[in-house]
C-alpha cells in the first residue's frame, strides 16, 4: 500500500510571464483540486489592475509533469531547428 501524497491548501505560483502587450499573463502553478495534485498553465487577464484567471489554460495531474516537460523541450528544440526562435530564447514579438 502506498502512502497518500501531500496536498496543497493554496496554489503555489511557479512562474509568470507576459503573454502579450495587453498585459495578459501566463501563470504556471501547482495546486490541489478535489484531492488531485495539478500543474496548471493558465492565461490571466488584466482586469481593473489585477490579474484574473481565465478559462483558457491547461491543467494536468502532477504525475504527467515529466511528459509535459519532455513535450515542451522537444517543441523548443524543433522551434530552434526551424529558426522560429534564437538559441538565446528571443523570438518574434507577440500580439
Amino acid at each position: 500500500m502506498s502512502a497518500r501524497r501531500p496536498t496543497l491548501d493554496e496554489p503555489v505560483v511557479i512562474s509568470k510571464f507576459w503573454k502579450n502587450r495587453r498585459h495578459d499573463a501566463v501563470i504556471v502553478s501547482l495546486s490541489t483540486y478535489e484531492g488531485h495534485n495539478l500543474v496548471d498553465l493558465r492565461t490571466h487577464a488584466m482586469k481593473e489592475g489585477r490579474l484574473v484567471p481565465t478559462p483558457k489554460g491547461l491543467a494536468v495531474v502532477v504525475r504527467r509533469l515529466p511528459e509535459l516537460v519532455d513535450a515542451l523541450t522537444k517543441a523548443l528544440a524543433k522551434a530552434r531547428e526551424l529558426g522560429l526562435i534564437d538559441s538565446d530564447g528571443a523570438s518574434e514579438a507577440t500580439e
